[in-house]
């Protein structure tokens, strides 16, 4: 399937490794150059780049400290000139920390909602001189948003948070941009899989299985094409059944 993605300017963060860096390579295979945006990963990033290299796309990793919303404005002063217009930004980058309840310290809380929800917003924020008409923001969210989870409250939390400010953004920003979100089950990724038991699957889920990265990488990508150009203000559910609506 064409997306319309031919010669266009993608930002994604997280996109060292996981979710972030199979939606890099998607896109990329769309025919999109990309900003590789990344935390504390940089050999992830280059690995990430390079691979983009590879299928004929420009790649550009760019340090990204989500934790420290203020830094993110001269962060962007790096960026070369072919990003200065964007068609598309993803917000793949999260931090879960599996701590029970009566654990979790108020330190704890603020760095958890700051890169999985203040982070994302001051970002795109950030990045709104950079938007072209007729740009999608899309952020990646959870099913924990949805069901919560008694070991991670913070990362659920936050992850709800992303939910209601897609349908926020997509307002503020209508009709220039439009804003959606992706909220994943489980992923076999390196998050996902220190998040849950290995019967997890069995026990929850109408497709018993883990998804594996490109999965949600693609529905990523689809969300954020111009094939998605009358959606805006939408959560697309890509869980395996756990949460059904």
């Amino acid at each position: 399937m064409n997306l319309h993605l031919e010669n266009t300017a993608i930002f994604l963060t997280g996109a060292s490794s996981g979710i972030g860096a199979a939606a890099a390579l998607a896109f990329a295979a769309e025919g999109a150059d990309v900003v590789i945006g990344y935390g504390q990963n940089q050999a992830g990033a280059e690995t990430t780049a390079e691979k983009v290299r590879a299928l004929g796309r420009t790649a550009f990793p760019l340090s990204l400290n989500l934790a420290d919303p203020a830094s993110l404005p001269h962060a962007l002063q790096s960026l070369p000139a072919r990003f200065a217009q964007l068609d598309a930004l993803a917000l793949c980058a999260g931090e879960n920390i599996v701590t029970p309840l009566a654990e979790i310290s108020p330190a704890e809380w603020d760095h958890v909602m700051t890169v999985n929800l203040g982070g994302p917003f001051f970002l795109v924020q950030a990045l709104l001189p950079y938007l072209k008409e007729g740009s999608s923001v899309t952020l990646v969210s959870s099913v924990a948003s949805q069901t919560g989870n008694a070991q991670h409250i913070h990362y659920a939390a936050a992850k709800a948070g992303l939910n209601n400010l897609t349908k926020s953004l997509a307002r503020a920003l209508a009709p220039r941009v439009r804003v959606n979100c992706v909220a994943p089950g489980v992923t076999r990724t390196a998050m996902g899989m220190a998040t849950v038991p290995a019967d997890y699957p069995r026990k929850n889920l109408l497709v018993p299985r883990f998804a594996e990265p490109e999965e949600i990488a693609a529905c990523i990508v689809f969300v954020a094409s111009p094939l998605c150009g009358f959606m805006t203000g939408a959560t697309l559910d890509v869980n395996g059944g756990r949460m059904l609506r």
